[in-house]
């Protein structure tokens, strides 16, 4: 397994597989920089959703009605994960995010800039949604892009395409768009969730 954490390749042979990271023991900003930081889940291109087991600290496959979530849609448009040290709600999921880069491995801790915040309807329950982009330059795929306005601005068609992925998540109507809002408003979204 690879994992890249704060620029730093780690290999992991077979012998240490029981060394693994506690991912939700990091802290919600680098410690270095100061950055918030996304833990990769799903990583962009694939269609089968998985996430982070704080119990067993492996990526399982995400269940519905006992079957593996394959979402039958276009592969996802980046990669999914959540913020480490935020919680959501009376599950204690941490608050997801969805970093618009090249695919990273599941596992992948990356620096991020939050440039959005997408509130969902889940069958009648509100989700929120941090959009962010790599703080790395070297890890961007959308240059100059820092803000929602930026997004908006030099592509709008990603609104399109993450809409239409997110809305295919579940069967058709059960998920929908409440609002889309700034980089201020998901990052007030973060530090209200942190733990």
């Amino acid at each position: 397994m690879r994992s890249f954490v704060g620029g730093t390749v780690l290999v992991l042979s077979g012998w240490l597989a029981g060394c693994q990271q506690h991912y939700e023991d990091l802290p919600t900003f680098s410690t270095d920089r100061k950055l918030m930081q996304v833990v990769v889940e799903m990583p962009a291109g694939t269609n089968h959703a998985y996430r982070y087991d704080p119990s067993t600290h492996e990526f399982v496959p995400v269940r519905r009605a006992g079957l593996e979530l394959v979402v039958e849609f276009l592969p996802c448009p980046g990669n999914m994960g959540f913020v480490p040290g935020t919680h959501i709600g009376q599950t204690a999921r941490p608050l997801p995010a969805l970093v618009l880069t090249e695919a990273q491995p599941a596992g992948t801790v990356l620096e991020v800039l939050p440039i959005g915040l997408l509130t969902l309807d889940d069958n009648g329950e509100l989700q929120h949604l941090v959009l962010a982009v790599p703080a790395r330059p070297s890890q961007q795929v959308l240059p100059d892009v820092t803000t929602w306005q930026d997004l908006l601005a030099r592509y709008p068609g990603a609104r399109t395409v993450i809409q239409q992925w997110v809305l295919h998540q579940g069967r058709l109507g059960e998920i929908r768009i409440v609002s889309w809002k700034n980089e201020k408003a998901a990052e007030q979204q973060v530090k209200s969730a942190m733990n």
